[in-house]
């Protein structure tokens, strides 16, 4: 009587691993690979930026990009209130596409 409760506990362990391995699968396809799919496309995006582009920074900043220096990979970034130097990365891609859309239909 004990040795089969030893197998039935020695064969749950089993089957806990392969539903663990499961669930790492489920996770990596549902969460992780989507969000590295999307970090490629916003350094993508950020590394095509060009002159004249309206963007919207990702603290809601919205203006047009007037320069672009490679060396220390900033933007400059011209807004009703003046000119701002930031980092590349402060440029959100949703919020530029969003906001490029509707200012070409004005």
């Amino acid at each position: 009587m004990i040795h089969s409760a030893i197998f039935l506990q020695a064969a749950g362990g089993g089957y806990n691993m392969i539903l663990i391995l499961v669930m790492f699968v489920v996770l990596y396809f549902f969460m992780i690979r989507p969000q590295v799919r999307k970090q490629k496309l916003e350094k993508k995006f950020q590394s095509d930026l060009t002159k004249g582009k309206k963007v919207i920074t990702t603290s809601g900043i919205h203006g047009k990009i007037v320069e672009i220096n490679d060396n220390d990979n900033t933007v400059i970034v011209e807004t009703s209130a003046g000119k701002l130097k930031m980092e590349r990365s402060a440029i959100s891609m949703e919020l530029s596409k969003k906001f490029d859309k509707t200012s070409e239909k004005k």
